[in-house]
């Protein structure tokens, strides 16, 4: 059982990945991890959506990572993925907050699973229920936080040019999802992000912790 210390300041990162078009995103794969500053993983959540996963079937079939429906069923098959209501999804999430007294709920460009799960929300409630985390909670975004901090560095921008992870804007700029700056903090060219929700959330973990330890200002807050 985890020793719950109450001086510490714990957080819930969590992935979402979805279906539908990007303005209207339904969550169909909701993964958390409570975790501290340090990175330190205490407890996780691998969800399946049982309402848009095998209720929106013909959507699932058109998502952008259809072709990992065959590992979907498998880990259910196995157990290491729970099927869920999206009801149930959300109060395991509260439970979660609640047992750890935390605050703030993390992601890697937190405004895109802020407003899916949001989304979902209204979709299944028919707007009857709209917003998905409790009232109060901050959301902070790991993509501003690595923006301020291991983005900035001379040797982010010197990696970007020599393995060509720029935009292709007319004023190309350095990439910074999660996958380059994953890339980037452990020399690996060739990892290659899962796009599945629980998978991604230790990746995001990772980069999280790795901000922390610049000692750096560095904005939090999804809004700011």
């Amino acid at each position: 059982m985890v020793k719950i210390d109450k001086r510490r300041k714990y957080m819930l990162v969590l992935d979402t990945e979805t279906c539908n078009s990007i303005d209207e995103p339904l969550v169909y794969d909701l993964g958390m991890a409570v975790v501290d500053k340090n990175g330190t993983i205490y407890e996780t959540e691998s969800l399946i959506i049982k309402e848009i996963f095998y209720g929106e079937s013909e959507l699932m079939k058109s998502s952008y990572y259809a072709k990992k429906l065959p590992q979907y069923f498998e880990d259910i098959k196995n157990g290491s993925r729970v099927v869920v209501p999206f009801y149930m999804a959300r109060q395991k999430m509260i439970a979660l907050m609640e047992k750890y007294g935390i605050d703030t709920v993390c992601a890697y460009n937190a405004r895109f699973d802020f407003n899916a799960l949001n989304t979902t929300q209204r979709w299944l409630t028919k707007s009857k229920y709209r917003f998905f985390f409790p009232y109060g909670t901050e959301i902070w975004d790991i993509l501003k936080m690595a923006t301020d901090t291991i983005c900035r560095q001379k040797m982010y921008s010197i990696f970007c040019k020599e393995n060509d992870y720029l935009t292709g804007h007319p004023f190309p700029q350095n990439k910074r999802t999660a996958e380059v700056v994953y890339r980037y903090l452990y020399n690996d060219t060739d990892f290659i992000e899962s796009h599945t929700a629980l998978e991604d959330v230790s990746i995001e973990n990772e980069i999280m912790s790795h901000c922390f330890r610049q000692h750096k200002k560095m904005r939090k807050s999804v809004w700011a």
